[in-house]
């Protein structure tokens, strides 16, 4: 979006706020279905932006969930129960019971007990479900290829589930297409292990690619789309094979998504400019480590007040009392005044969530999708001292 969008966004609707753009998110989505082509599907883990979920439901053929309250999301907007998969390392029976009588039929199991749940509860309503077991890539999620072994060589055990296949996701923001590859031959052979000792044949495979998104200046930004255009012929290979849906959220989305904070302040204390924000880390996370030391892409606004002054470096910083809250450590060669509007860009994934958003009990932001028709409110500001108090 450029200035002038911006500029009319955050006057009428305030800051701080998000603002994500529909029209660039569904550009991208077209962009990534020419790449991937027709074999491959493809899913959408709603944790990287829950408010992008209305768009993205028309743009994936999967939504990928994974706790009870991104489920209620889904529910609350009507979304096709057939078009979630139900994931998560945290399944518990009410959960696994509340999902199947919503009409949810896709899961994940990420341990045996997942396995046991899922079977009881699919038995005590007459039904089969089919389920993909996730495999471990060396973390808390999925399981050991013991364990996931042992329940295909003994699946006429649980009559209430039919195993599809794999789920596999190892990390995120990977930069190594080698990996990615080693862990597609890594599937391959096991399928052809799986077939050959346990007579089991994996229909389908839910891969997360974790593909690298660029978030700030020093990285090359010209095609961020390339690193799935290199990893396409090997996603085709695969889907020759099996049936294959690539999981993703954060590469999906980034892009489409822009952060508007105000210069609430700006002062000079020993030496150093310093501009403070009336937004903070609590709103911009790119997850990419040592943000303050990084600079992200920034369009700067001027403001009412603003008036051409020699340019400066500037640390800014935002509203929590805390001196971890630095956005930006050397902001290069800005005029900066009170009112100047900073736009973040590339903050479509994330950051709406994970930010420690009551820190200091400051109000949590609106929320603003940009589209065709227009500019619309989807997300009031949320007082976050009502959240921060006791009832009594």
């Amino acid at each position: 979006m450029d200035k002038q969008a911006l500029s009319a966004i955050a006057a009428r609707f305030g800051t701080p706020c998000f603002v994500f753009d529909e029209e660039a998110l569904a550009q991208r989505m077209r962009e990534i279905r020419q790449i991937v082509g027709d074999s491959v599907q493809l899913c959408y883990s709603i944790k990287a932006n829950p408010f992008l979920l209305p768009a993205m439901r028309e743009l994936t053929q999967l939504l990928e969930v994974c706790s009870p309250g991104e489920l209620t999301i889904c529910e609350d907007l009507h979304v096709t129960p057939d078009a979630i998969l139900f994931s998560g390392v945290n399944k518990t029976a009410a959960d696994i019971a509340h999902a199947m009588d919503a009409g949810v039929t896709r899961f994940t199991a990420e341990s045996p007990l997942h396995i046991e749940l899922l079977n009881d509860a699919a038995v005590a309503r007459g039904r089969v479900y089919p389920v993909l077991l996730r495999l471990t890539a060396g973390s808390q999620f999925g399981m050991d290829e013991r364990d996931l072994t042992d329940a295909i060589a003994h699946r006429d055990r649980y009559p209430g589930l039919r195993f599809e296949g794999i789920h596999y996701f190892a990390g995120t923001q990977r930069k190594k297409l080698s990996e990615q590859r080693a862990e597609l031959t890594m599937l391959g052979e096991l399928f052809d292990r799986l077939k050959t000792d346990y007579g089991f044949t994996a229909e389908k495979l839910e891969y997360g690619p974790g593909l690298y998104f660029p978030y700030f200046t020093h990285e090359d930004a010209s095609d961020t789309l390339a690193p799935l255009r290199e990893l396409a012929p090997d996603l085709a290979a695969m889907a020759q094979r099996v049936e294959l849906t690539v999981e993703m959220g954060r590469f999906f989305v980034s892009a489409c998504g822009t952060y508007l904070t105000t210069v609430v302040d700006t002062k000079v204390n020993r030496g150093y400019a310093y501009a403070i924000a009336d937004g903070g880390i609590h709103h911009v996370n790119y997850l990419g480590g040592n943000m303050g030391m990084r600079l992200p892409h920034i369009q700067h606004i001027p403001g009412p007040l603003h008036r051409d002054e020699a340019p400066r470096d500037y640390v800014l910083c935002g509203s929590l009392c805390t001196t971890a809250d630095v956005l930006v450590r050397k902001l290069p060669q800005c005029a900066l005044a009170r009112g100047d509007v900073l736009a973040f860009e590339n903050i479509g994934a994330y950051a709406v969530t994970e930010g420690p958003a009551l820190f200091l009990s400051r109000d949590l932001p609106r929320i603003v999708l940009h589209n065709a028709a227009g500019d619309r409110l989807v997300r009031d500001t949320i007082h976050a001292s009502s959240i921060n108090q006791s009832n009594t």
